[in-house]
């Protein structure tokens, strides 16, 4: 908890004081006095005085501000002579607009610095890895298979998960890495439903490993391929290593310590899994990690170390399979399920229940899946020259700007719904999650947020940046500023809808994580 708060705030701080610095630095540029420079609200736990402007630290980091003297359009104050030469709203439509827009840019800039870094310094990122893929798929169809490597869309090189983000092209073809080998294939797709449908093949892949009814795990064939990738190859036999170490001990796989028993041989001549599964051995994620407390399961008296074998005389290939199937009931009615265990194969009956999970009912007995993932593979990329990187560094800026904007834009026209929106717990738990993969998926996320703070405070919403900016080009249509009447209802106007932003991001957040 303590350890995911303190990555929030180092991810968090950074953005607020450049988008904050920026500000600061153009009033300061043009003469205006800067009374307060804070990053934070709420109470002070730092404060210092330089030249006539207090630097504070506060305890709430979820944004900060500037304040400059005179910047109270509505004020009725005279100001003197000399005031009137550092007064903010004193400053000529030029001067005031470039003010505003420092905030924004300085998010720019920001990105672009660390995108120029990453490239530079060279990066370290999880491998764009296709999941389990089914059989049905458009994918499969292309010619993809489970665990195969997507190093291209048409001509674009992808490096990570968010290089996917929001592709907005026509997609011709892709390349994939299977083995070493890197084969083109040809896909027509719209950009938007390929990363929908690559999204639902992009699940975790499983380690390689079944278990038979004794509790007893193996591993097929070494560590270096996944479940999924293993079962998938045509191959005439696979090898099981025994062991005992305890998976929820161990952080990689390589931590496992085999037994000093020979391995044991299947021929497999047409299915794998299937051959696996007649001889007695099950994939792990059908074992039964552990119950739930006053679940059905629990009723059902099904126990920890029991392995799912169908529902409803229906074979269980996975765990997701009794997902699916269960949720294809649609009502809490009573199902049967076929188990083994050491003591041999029983059949339960229990009645499934509604849960909530995001917003959506689903059906659920109340098991938790004894599945290990298979880890994420990161790859590392080198470094480039200076000009190459400031080069890359700027076109990708543009890029990411661009996909901020077309995000948004299907937002305001409802082709995304507004539960994407996240607000603070959501932003920390990304930031936690991309920090625990490597530092620079942590940048990489900083950059990304950092336009996007950029670009929201550029929406043309009074009390935003843009807000301010749009007044500026009214100033100069309407020949002078506007009328006391008009600010003040466009400013609650403007904190109406700000108040609208925050309150659905953060039910959003509570909707989502509690």
């Amino acid at each position: 908890m303590l350890e995911g708060i303190g990555i929030f705030v180092l991810f968090l701080v950074p953005l607020v004081f450049f988008h904050e610095l920026g500000h600061f630095f153009f009033a300061r540029l043009f003469g205006v006095r800067v009374e307060t420079f804070s990053i934070g609200f709420g109470p002070k736990i730092f404060k210092y005085t330089h030249k006539g402007t207090v630097y504070t630290i506060s305890a709430i980091p979820l944004g900060g501000y500037v304040k400059m003297f005179g910047d109270d359009p509505l004020s009725e104050e005279q100001l003197s002579p000399e005031e009137e030469k550092v007064a903010y709203t004193r400053k000529s439509k030029w001067a005031r607009f470039w003010i505003v827009f420092g905030g924004p840019l300085a998010n720019f800039i920001m990105a672009f610095v660390i995108y120029a870094g990453l490239i530079y310094w060279g990066e370290n990122v999880p491998e764009t890895r296709f999941g389990k893929v089914k059989e049905s798929s458009v994918f499969y169809t292309a010619g993809v298979r489970s665990g195969d490597v997507l190093k291209n869309i048409n001509d674009l090189e992808v490096i990570s998960f968010d290089d996917l983000n929001l592709v907005d092209t026509r997609v011709e073809s892709i390349s994939i890495e299977r083995e070493g080998n890197k084969i083109k294939l040809p896909l027509k797709m719209g950009g938007v439903e390929f990363v929908k449908k690559f999204s639902l093949n992009g699940s975790q892949l499983q380690a390689p490993i079944v278990i038979d009814s004794s509790g007893q795990s193996y591993i097929l064939n070494g560590v270096d391929k996944s479940l999924e990738e293993t079962l998938e190859n045509e191959q005439n036999t696979v090898e099981l290593f025994s062991f005992s170490t305890d998976l929820r001990k161990i952080k990689k796989l390589e931590e496992i310590k085999l037994k000093d028993s020979e391995p044991i041989i299947i021929s497999n001549k047409n299915d794998l899994r299937k051959t696996l599964r007649n001889k007695g051995y099950y994939t792990r994620d059908l074992y039964i990690e552990s119950v739930i407390k006053d679940s059905a399961a629990e009723e059902a008296e099904l126990k920890a170390g029991d392995i799912l074998l169908s529902l409803n005389g229906e074979e269980l290939e996975n765990f997701f399979s009794l997902r699916e199937k269960l949720q294809s009931i649609g009502k809490e009615q009573e199902v049967t399920l076929q188990v083994a265990s050491e003591s041999g194969i029983r059949t339960v009956k229990l009645t499934p229940r509604f849960k909530e999970y995001n917003g959506e009912q689903l059906l659920t007995i109340g098991i938790y899946s004894g599945i290990v993932p298979f880890p994420v593979k990161m790859i590392e990329v080198k470094g480039g020259g200076i000009l190459t990187s400031l080069l890359k560094a700027l076109d990708r800026t543009f890029t990411n700007m661009g996909k901020v904007l077309l995000g948004f834009k299907r937002l305001i026209t409802g082709e995304v719904s507004i539960k994407n929106i996240g607000g603070p717990i959501a932003i920390g738990k990304v930031a936690t999650d991309s920090f625990n993969i490597s530092l620079s998926m942590f940048f990489r996320l900083m950059a990304l947020i950092s336009l996007n703070l950029g670009i929201i405070n550029l929406f043309p919403i009074p009390v935003l940046d843009g807000g301010h900016i749009v007044f500026i080009f009214c100033e100069l249509v309407n020949g002078g500023p506007l009328s006391r009447k008009k600010l003040i209802v466009a400013q609650q106007l403007g904190m109406s809808l700000l108040f609208l932003l925050i309150f659905v991001a953060l039910f959003n957040d509570i909707s989502r994580f509690f």
